[in-house]
């Protein structure tokens, strides 16, 4: 393996173990490869300053400026009772405010003789206030003279555009161009990941060049031609990774499956009381045609809220026990699981009813295995899928254990992909003869350039069409903290949906049970989801977030007494979670206030409106998944999204987002834009260590698409990498263990 030495070698080595510790410990930073693709995040000029009048309160700045003017007190204090107390007090300008400067104690003497008026530095520290005035407390400073510390300080500062870079309290951002400015020889050494041909031919500069334009650029144009190239570097090299796996996918053996002329699917299309929509129709196509094929499909099957995706995936799994093998569902919770096997048995009526009186003639069974069903009934169901009795088994997790043995495994179909891990795929994927066909589903909407990015080793198909019959859905952000009598109205319209037949769903963030008292980590709940989320404004309100048990009390002995109140959370013993959905399915109960189980799948005709509690502690796409669960049925669909956050908050625009669009493909984006990308790669929602420093998901759609295409014909040509030594060693930097198994997540 040809490793990169210099760029290997580790940071305590180069720049000693102290700033070595803090750049690992504050900032991820380990080799010298890691500290030059640590980029800077922007660039000041010289001579236009940065205007001290715009600084922000408690954070950490960077500003260059000008002594106006330094002056030294003396004072009396209980460490100096006899006025030998040091205060210096340095003003600073930038022609657009002023800043106060102080220093005290034997930390005077130093600045006292170097900050004299007239004098540019850079300066660092955390803005307070003091005396109704904007100040500094002890910054840190590095002088622009560049004429007492010989030609180093000189050529560092030469440069027309001064890096300012991710910084930390503990490292200044100069201290790190310091750092960056000792390794920067090492960067002539970067072996080029991009092949030359694919480099000269979009008139990228080479990886070094890149490296020290990016890090000392002269001119604009050369962070330009910076960024460009370390674009396509990201983009690059995360495609060909995802191109290897499809690639080894396609070399796997599969056993095709294809329907029988008139089988179980000709039987069940011929009951289905609707025609499919176009959509349902070609994505039906897509998977038929890849089931047909004799290396393992693996597709991603995307449907915005409602669209149908059960009945393509049940389908699917038709055509496959019409081959003469088994297939697979397997759901991410338990409810959802039991609500699958109810609505499949339902839509196949005496198709489900293989080996019993009455079942059709291509009849086969479905069974239902989950962790929490008796010893009994799940001996049942293992026998049923050892001796292939069973063609269609829907579960949870309790599929994948040891225990359990198909006859022939031909299809597995994922609901909610981003809630299964590898582990799981692949225990899953090991159950078959031969490696399984894959159908992954998510309700989420992804972006195409981000479903490259992160799914880019499945397949894509997109269900975009609602069947016909599905309801519009209105949604309105309702300000309670603003105009309390918005909520009364709220409950109103609940009780007005109810008195016309109808029934309601009311989301809360949190279940209220002894397990979860707000008292005992009343800031935790909201923080933690707004960091899910990559919302900071959770931890703003201290109020611990609602939750079901106590709104459902509220209401039932308040604004909705008289009607059928119940409960639903993930803490409730499967038996009763299943009785309470199936009330409410049947009508029998009015209002069910729940948490987030109803999410994903839960469909309830009947149910109208949802009222949303504290909607702010959501993410963007939960909440258009939640809405998804009204508006089913024929008559039209409210969401009531309700928050105490203030109007010009960013919670309150991200829900007036959600209530202004239906279209999830659109919500996606602004979720994105609103959070950043994170890491694409790895579970990291932030931090310094994104796999994607300068690439953005949503602007360079352009690039990634691109770079996909390049990415499978170079492993198509060179599965191996052999001739591109670059490209393998960029690659193993990009996938270590952790980013590697996310991968294979998708």
């Amino acid at each position: 393996m040809d490793l990169v030495p210099a760029l290997q070698e580790p940071l305590k080595k180069v720049l000693g173990p102290a700033t070595a510790k803090v750049m690992a410990e504050h900032l991820g930073l380990h080799t010298v490869g890691d500290l030059l693709h640590h980029y800077p995040r922007r660039y000041e000029e010289r001579g236009q300053l940065t205007h001290l009048a715009d600084l922000p309160m408690d954070e950490h700045v960077t500003v260059v400026a000008q002594v106006a003017d330094a002056r030294l007190h003396s004072f009396a204090s209980s460490k100096a009772p006899r006025g030998k107390g040091q205060r210096l007090e340095v003003t600073i300008t930038d022609g657009s405010g002023r800043l106060q400067l102080v220093f005290f104690g034997n930390g005077v003497h130093k600045p006292h003789k170097e900050l004299l008026p007239g004098t540019r530095a850079m300066f660092a520290g955390k803005v307070s206030v003091f005396n109704r005035r904007l100040q500094l407390a002890h910054p840190a400073y590095e002088l622009l003279r560049g004429d007492t510390e010989g030609e180093e300080t000189v050529e560092s500062w030469a440069g027309a555009l001064i890096p300012l870079y991710p910084a930390t309290a503990k490292l200044e951002s100069w201290k790190l161009a310091k750092a960056i400015q000792t390794v920067l020889p090492s960067a002539q050494e970067a072996v080029d990941p991009l092949p030359d041909s694919l480099r000269e031919g979009r008139g990228l500069v080479s990886l070094p060049e890149a490296l020290l334009k990016i890090h000392r650029p002269h001119t604009k144009a050369d962070i330009e031609d910076a960024r460009a190239r370390l674009k396509w570097d990201e983009a690059f090299v995360l495609q060909v990774a995802l191109a290897r796996r499809r690639h080894a996918e396609t070399q796997l053996p599969a056993v095709p499956r294809k329907p029988r002329p008139d089988g179980l699917l000709t039987a069940f299309d011929d009951r289905l009381p609707f025609t499919l929509t176009d959509g349902q129709q070609r994505v039906s196509r897509e998977i038929f045609d890849d089931l047909a094929t004799d290396h393992p499909m693996h597709r991603l099957l995307q449907g915005e809220v409602g669209s149908g995706k059960t009945l393509v995936a049940l389908r699917a799994m038709l055509a496959v026990v019409d081959s003469g093998g088994q297939a697979v569902m397997l759901a991410p919770t338990e409810v959802l699981a039991q609500q699958h096997h109810r609505s499949v048995v339902e839509m196949m009526g005496e198709l489900a009813e293989g080996g019993m009186l009455g079942g059709a003639e291509h009849a086969t069974k479905v069974v239902l295995l989950t962790g929490s069903m008796g010893a009994a009934a799940r001996r049942h169901a293992l026998l049923d899928l050892a001796t292939g009795e069973a063609g269609i088994v829907i579960g949870t997790h309790a599929l994948i254990e040891d225990k359990v043995q198909f006859h022939d495994l031909g299809l597995v179909v994922v609901d909610e992909q981003h809630r299964f891990g590898v582990e799981q795929r692949d225990a899953l994927r090991g159950k078959g003869k031969q490696p399984p066909h894959l159908l992954v589903m998510t309700a989420t909407p992804i972006p195409r350039t981000v479903a490259m990015t992160v799914f880019g080793d499945l397949e894509t198909s997109v269900l975009d069409q609602l069947p016909a019959g599905r309801s519009p859905i209105a949604s309105h952000v309702v300000p309670a903290a603003d105009k309390p009598h918005f909520l009364a109205r709220a409950w109103e319209r609940v009780r007005e949906e109810v008195s016309n037949g109808h029934q309601a769903y009311v989301v809360c963030p949190r279940i209220g049970d002894e397990d979860d008292d707000p008292r005992k980590d009343a800031g935790k709940a909201p923080k933690k989801k707004a960091a899910q989320d990559g919302h900071p404004e959770g931890d703003a309100d201290k109020r611990p977030p609602l939750a079901v048990l106590d709104v459902a009390e509220g209401l039932a002995k308040g604004p909705l007494q008289g009607l059928g109140v119940e409960v639903l959370h993930g803490r409730m013993q499967p038996d009763d979670k299943d009785a309470v959905m199936r009330r409410f399915a049947a009508g029998e109960t009015d209002v069910l206030v729940a948490t987030t189980v109803i999410e994903v799948g839960v469909n309830v005709p009947n149910a109208t409106a949802m009222v949303i509690m504290d909607a702010d502690r959501f993410g963007v796409s939960q909440l258009h998944q939640l809405r998804g669960r009204v508006g089913r049925g024929s008559a039209p669909g409210l969401c009531l999204l309700v928050s105490d956050m203030p109007e010009a908050s960013a919670a309150r625009q991200r829900l007036n987002a959600v209530a202004s669009t239906r279209d999830g493909f659109e919500l996606s984006r602004i979720d994105l834009e609103q959070r950043r990308e994170g890491d694409v790669l790895g579970q990291a929602q932030s931090g310094a260590r994104t796999s994607l420093r300068v690439l953005a998901v949503i602007e360079d759609e352009e690039i990634i698409a691109e770079a996909r295409q390049e990415a499978a014909a170079v492993v198509a040509a060179d599965p191996e990498l052999t001739g591109l030594p670059g490209l393998r060693t960029a690659l193993e930097a990009l996938l270590d263990e952790e980013r590697e198994q996310y991968l294979e997540k998708g």
